[in-house]
């Protein structure tokens, strides 16, 4: 959207005004890191929502707490000309004269035409919290709505259990749609919330939510039941309350017995989470759903960001 977000990187903007030309228009993205558990940093994108706060008071601490960084990707205009019409090949070299002098930070992003090199990068970055690798023809213009580039992501797959769902917002008493599965994995005996799954036709919505009826149950009998205490212990163990990313959104589900277990498809993950919404792929009637659990799922070795972004 346009809404600006300068008021929430204040020690951002300081350094973009003191690092980048006086008059440019960049292509870029604000991130945090933070060091991992194995040594380095990765990116946070959890701790960069955070960021995200209505008290000024709380943005001030988190900026010195949290320290965002931006990394440009491409050049759009630099003081009176325009560079939108001009191919990306082009943009790039104007954009690495343009930002020659970068320190943390502000970071320009790494680029290669060696399928090779390109190939480690898709192996390796994930370790660092990246999610894939971009890939843009060398003689595209810059299109702002049009799909000129490729995002190059992971696929996975998963076994995971089915705990509930949430309702369609076009749903009604008459005619019930799913929205979204609420999906768990065991650990420690305790059933996580690890995602969603959603982007169904409004047919298989339908049929969905007439599925699952038998399998619906009383929230005091549901491994999420004890909502509060989980909350206070073990936020990650539910699935998302209410944020300032979602006021106003109805996140009531509806909790069903925790026995069918379904495989999805998957990108990435964000801590004990998928980081983006997962597909639906079959059901898994074969699989006892205790026998889930996130010793499945694959750990990419880690890597440290200060690497990629050469700081």
């Amino acid at each position: 959207n346009t809404k600006p977000l300068t008021r929430y990187f204040p020690e951002l903007v300081a350094a973009i005004k003191e690092q980048l030309p006086e008059r440019c228009v960049l292509d870029g993205e604000v991130f945090v890191a933070l060091p991992a558990e194995g040594g380095g940093q990765r990116l946070e994108f959890e701790v960069l929502q955070e960021r995200i706060h209505p008290a000024a008071s709380r943005v001030d601490l988190l900026s010195t707490q949290t320290p965002a960084g931006f990394v440009a990707f491409d050049l759009l205009a630099l003081g009176d000309e325009s560079y939108v019409d001009r191919p990306f090949a082009e943009r790039r070299a104007a954009l690495e004269s343009a930002l020659s002098g970068l320190t943390g930070p502000c970071h320009l992003t790494r680029t290669t035409t060696d399928p090779a090199e390109a190939q480690r990068w898709f192996e390796q970055f994930e370790g660092a919290g990246l999610d894939g690798v971009m890939a843009k023809p060398l003689t595209a213009t810059y299109s702002p709505n049009g799909r000129t580039m490729l995002k190059i992501k992971h696929e996975r797959t998963a076994d995971v259990v089915v705990a509930g769902y949430r309702e369609h917002k076009t749903s009604t008493p008459e005619h019930p749609l799913l929205g979204s599965l609420l999906l768990g994995l065991y650990a420690d005996g305790e059933l996580q919330h690890i995602g969603v799954s959603a982007s169904f036709t409004a047919a298989r919505r339908a049929e969905l939510i007439e599925e699952l009826q038998p399998l619906v149950c009383d929230i005091a009998d549901h491994p999420w039941g004890r909502w509060q205490e989980f909350l206070t212990a073990n936020p990650d163990r539910v699935p998302g309350t209410q944020s300032r990313w979602s006021a106003g959104k109805d996140l009531s589900f509806t909790p069903l017995r925790p026995e069918r277990v379904v495989e999805v498809k998957y990108d990435h993950m964000e801590g004990r989470r998928f980081r983006h919404t997962a597909h639906f792929k079959r059901w898994r009637p074969d699989r006892d759903p205790k026998s889930c659990g996130y010793d499945q799922l694959e750990q990419p070795a880690g890597y440290d960001l200060a690497e990629i972004l050469g700081s």
